[in-house]
């Protein structure tokens, strides 16, 4: 904004503005003695003056903003020249109140780039937090699947470790009370008179019940197996027996494993 300088005035309207002075400063001078001299003497109760005189001070208030303002002075040239000064104080305040928000609005953009920063910076933070939330989650889980695959493998081998015990042990009791028959000598089979020596293929009750189990396990849909000539007739025999194995309703050469529950 251009700066406004002020005008020169007149000699006339200087000397009108002098005037106008004059007679302010006379009664303003004349209105401070009768001020003087109405002033009250010392009085006894200070709080009882105080009072009138607020009282007073209210009611001359009340009566100045009654009256009408008046113009400084009637010649043109000063009223411009008033009005010039009025407008380049409005002005320079003006000019104060747009600097101040100026800075203001800097302030508040330098506060919001720094808000933005710090957001994006807490989003990157918060990024990085999930990502390392999903990360151990995903190892958990890996961790968890790999102890139930660990837990299940290591009961499987346990199991197998048992099931051969038992294969064994079943397998020993078997070998000392259920032999397989043995061939005589001829001598004996003469004197016995007893008939042909016996097969040689002839497996064990325990490799016949290990077959049914395998048979079992492996094609449940069809757990019967076909008697053959290995299989020695009293095992069958004692199996059918004891209720231990079942014939086929159709076919009396195939045998299976009881269903125990």
């Amino acid at each position: 904004m251009a700066e406004m300088k002020p005008a020169e005035l007149s000699e006339e309207a200087l000397n009108e503005l002098m005037g106008l002075c004059e007679t302010q400063f006379a009664q303003l001078e004349k209105l401070q003695n009768e001020i003087i001299l109405c002033e009250p003497d010392f009085c006894e109760n200070p709080q009882e003056q105080s009072v009138n005189q607020l009282v007073a001070t209210e009611a001359e208030l009340k009566q100045w903003m009654t009256v009408e303002p008046k113009l400084l002075a009637r010649n043109s040239e000063v009223l411009l020249q008033a009005g010039k000064d009025e407008m380049l104080k409005l002005c320079s305040e003006l000019e104060m109140i747009a600097s101040c928000y100026e800075a203001k609005r800097d302030k508040l953009r330098e506060t919001k780039e720094q808000e933005l920063k710090w957001m994006e910076e807490k989003k990157q933070a918060l990024m990085a937090a999930k990502d390392h939330v999903e990360r151990l989650q995903s190892e958990k889980e890996k961790l968890s699947e790999l102890s139930v695959l660990q837990d299940t493998k290591a009961k499987i081998q346990k199991m197998k470790v048992y099931q051969d015990q038992l294969m064994e042990s079943l397998a020993e009791v078997l070998g000392k009370h259920v032999p397989l028959p043995q061939n005589e000598s001829s001598s004996s089979k003469k004197k016995k008179n007893i008939t042909p020596e016996l097969n040689e293929d002839l497996i064990s009750l325990n490799e016949i019940l290990e077959l049914l189990m395998n048979k079992v396990l492996t094609t449940p849909h069809d757990p019967y197996m076909t008697i053959d000539d290995t299989f020695w007739p009293p095992y069958v025999e004692m199996l059918l027996r004891y209720g231990i194995a079942v014939r086929h309703q159709e076919n009396n050469f195939k045998i299976r494993l009881e269903t125990f529950w």
